[in-house]
């Protein structure tokens, strides 16, 4: 039987990040996937400055800054009359190294970490390895893995799941999974087409409302990607069907017929596990929440999830803290994932696809005098770099 201290299930940017800072704390970690390699998944590409603050101390910030584009101003357009509010995040500088939002696509941090993880001393990675069951006893867990079409067993510590929306880890420790679904589907594409050449004065981030298509357009290198609203009862063939992204490119540059690097329909789900610890085990990142992408706090939570929980777990392993650590891990983040993730991602959401005229304008106005007003702008992009959320999670005892 392979044994280790904790056993990572998923090696998506969430729990790699998490297995990574366990190594270097020098816990014994075994990362288990089930794909053959880091999922090249293009959902999530936006770095808060906060979780490059993280990232920084296990030497992971720089490699991925030279991998991505630095994105310190980002805005918020109207698409009818172009009026764009900017917020600039250098205005932080006071207050971390990294004032900028970093675009860069997931699967590169994912895979520089599991890498970093492959190569550490005593610590294991296995790809093409999925988690069947788990179940604990009064030493830890034992984990049931499948591999090449042979199933053995784990003894771990601790177990984290960070195996995403199906998790079985969350399946394991009978965590319930309440929120809703939006009746929405949301389209995005990816192309190297020069938008800026077609929309003047955008910036690498740009939320672009509208009553009757919202946008985002978010640069990374050597792409435009492009995130729109698609009607639910449509079928996705149809969504991603080269006449609705000739209809949706028309609307955007001018004229359809544009190459795409990639074509996707994503369901946006709100929901969190009703608990994240159920013994020795704990999810973390989307095994425990789901929330829209507008903000780009997904992934950057969920990294900060597993942040805390690698924290904890060190505490003990290695500081002989008793099983409290976990309860405080489990009360910081549920909090704030109701309180500040999930209720700004609705938020957001809300804003950007407002149809009331009326309601659209006081929005609108509403920002302008947060724009405005340093003080409150300054509140504002703390927020949206996520340091107030975790501010919020240290004064949780």
């Amino acid at each position: 039987m392979n044994r280790c201290e904790v056993l990572v299930v998923g090696a998506g940017p969430v729990g790699a990040t998490c297995a990574a800072r366990l190594a270097a704390m020098g816990i014994l970690v075994t990362l288990i996937e089930q794909e053959p390699d880091c999922a090249h998944d293009l959902r999530a590409s936006t770095i808060h400055a906060s979780t490059l603050e993280m990232l920084d101390e296990i030497d992971a910030a720089e490699p991925l800054i030279g991998m991505g584009l630095k994105a310190p101003i980002y805005q918020m357009r109207d698409r009818r009359s172009g009026e764009a509010l900017r917020f600039d995040l250098t205005e932080l500088s006071d207050l971390t190294r990294f004032p900028f939002r970093l675009q860069c696509e997931q699967h590169y941090l994912a895979k520089h970490l599991a890498t970093k993880v492959q190569e550490a001393d005593g610590m294991d990675v296995h790809f093409g390895c999925r988690l069947i069951d788990a179940r604990q006893n009064g030493e830890g867990i034992i984990a049931t893995v499948e591999q090449d079409g042979v199933q053995r067993e784990i003894a771990a510590k601790f177990l984290v799941g960070a195996d995403g929306s199906r998790s079985v880890v969350r399946k394991v420790i009978g965590a319930e999974f309440d929120g809703f679904t939006y009746e929405e589907k949301f389209v995005s594409m990816s192309t190297r087409l020069e938008i800026e050449k077609a929309i003047p004065d955008l910036d690498y981030v740009n939320y672009i409302s509208d009553p009757d298509e919202w946008l985002v357009l978010l640069k990374v290198p050597g792409i435009w990607r492009v995130l729109v609203p698609g009607d639910g009862d449509v079928s996705d063939e149809d969504l991603i069907s080269d006449a609705n992204a000739d209809q949706i490119f028309n609307r955007i540059v001018g004229h359809g017929n544009v190459e795409t690097t990639h074509r996707t329909i994503y369901r946006v789900h709100q929901r969190v596990a009703k608990k994240f610890v159920e013994g020795r085990m704990a999810i973390i990142g989307d095994a425990a929440h789901l929330n829209n992408p507008l903000g780009g706090f997904g992934m950057n939570s969920g990294i900060h999830d597993g942040w805390n929980l690698a924290e904890k777990l060190w505490m003990i392993l290695r500081k002989d803290a008793d099983f409290e650590a976990l309860a405080k891990f489990e009360r910081q983040r549920q909090a704030v994932t109701r309180s500040f993730i999930q209720a700004q991602t609705i938020e957001n959401m809300e804003n950007m696809g407002e149809t009331d005229q009326t309601a659209l304008a006081a929005k609108r106005e509403k920002m302008r005098r947060v724009q405005a007003d340093p003080e409150a702008r300054r509140a504002y992009l703390l927020r949206q770099a996520m340091f107030s959320s975790l501010a919020q999670e240290r004064e949780i005892a």
